[in-house]
């Protein structure tokens, strides 16, 4: 399939370096490198992405140049537990649920393959937030069972951007896990260097009461709910998939004194998350995936939307684990809760009492 657009035929490069007396914060429109002339996308080095699971992230981008960014992904489905008493379906790319982070640069030309292993017959694309052109790459990628597309997208714009399947019914497809971020980072005026960077994704699931089996129990396997996903009632509110996954599995860490990135997304896909951390306050905050605007600063909770995205800076100053939670708080009895482990010395100029602490039995907030 011939992929080319007609701005990569006619080569134009955007790689985020101002025009005429535009300044390097600015992104109202593409970017050009001086001095580079048009370049035909083809004519890029080659480079394949770090491709990470939740909660790693891959490492910052050290080059000062664009490349031809080749990001192969996998549609499956996979049974796994969803709670501690049901098993879910999950649709997926790469075999995770969130997908995989994608990092990339500003000028990157992102050459995509998706492959469809979806036993079951389902169709399965790719719509990313950070493509330009209709459908956000989904019609170009729109693969059947067996199949492979490839597509190429310049990316224009830094940020962190969801992506998701928006094959038909393309609810059904973010409901039952088919979502993942991207980091676009600027070209020129990267975020200041963090000690930790992690990958967090907020979303939902609807499901069905279980089955009665023949020797009268409930079956450990739910499944999808279209009536309840429909009013918006899920049955499982969680981060990174399922939810043990930053509690039991792959808890947070840090130590004191470091500071602390959360790439955070909520994938929905009805509801909005109010992203807060129990015990720490956010330095900076990067509202929207928005990595070039001044940041917030000392904020305590954030909200975003389905299919949005906020970057988190916190500085870790007494140990301890403190909570990831949606503050939308009874979706903590639906299993939206994280740790975040800090070691290190006590700071008691910051932190002291003389009494031994006493957290409340059974409590999900301070374990």
């Amino acid at each position: 399939m011939d992929t080319t657009t007609g701005e990569e035929a006619s080569g134009l490069d955007t790689t985020l370096v101002p025009r005429g007396n535009e300044t390097a914060q600015s992104h109202s429109q593409p970017y050009v490198a001086p001095g580079e002339g048009l370049i035909d996308s083809s004519k890029l080095p080659i480079e394949e992405a770090v491709l990470t699971a939740a909660p790693s992230v891959p490492p910052p981008i050290t080059r000062n140049h664009p490349v031809l960014l080749q990001v192969p992904l996998t549609t499956s489905t996979k049974t796994k537990q969803l709670t501690s008493q049901h098993k879910y379906e999950q649709w997926n790319f790469n075999g995770i649920v969130p997908g995989p982070f994608i990092r990339a640069r500003v000028g990157d030309v992102v050459e995509l393959s998706l492959t469809n292993r979806d036993k079951a017959g389902n169709p399965h694309n790719i719509d990313c937030h950070a493509f330009i052109g209709p459908g956000g790459g989904s019609a170009l990628t729109t693969a059947e069972e067996g199949q492979t597309k490839t597509a190429r997208f310049r990316l224009h714009y830094p940020g962190l951007y969801l992506y998701h399947c928006a094959a038909a019914p393309v609810p059904v497809h973010i409901a039952n896990g088919m979502y993942g971020l991207m980091y676009v980072e600027p070209a020129t005026g990267a975020l200041p260097p963090a000690d930790r960077e992690y990958y967090v994704m907020q979303s939902e699931f609807y499901h069905e009461p279980p089955e009665i089996e023949d020797n009268g129990k409930p079956s450990s396997i739910v499944e999808f709910s279209y009536p309840n996903a429909l009013r918006e009632e899920p049955s499982v509110v969680v981060f990174n998939g399922h939810e043990a996954a930053l509690t039991r599995d792959k808890p947070l860490k840090a130590s004191v004194g470091e500071k602390v990135r959360i790439f955070f997304g909520n994938a929905g896909p009805n509801l909005t998350s109010s992203f807060h951390v129990i015990g720490s306050a956010f330095e900076k905050v990067y509202r929207d995936g928005d990595v070039v605007s001044p940041p917030g600063q000392f904020v305590q909770t954030v909200s975003v939307p389905p299919g949005g995205s906020t970057v988190v800076d916190m500085k870790m100053l007494v140990p301890g684990t403190y909570t990831l939670v949606d503050h939308a708080i009874f979706r903590l009895e639906k299993g939206g809760v994280g740790y975040l482990n800090v070691t290190g010395e006590p700071r008691p100029d910051i932190y002291h009492s003389e009494e031994p602490p006493a957290p409340c039995v059974g409590c999900k907030l301070h374990p």
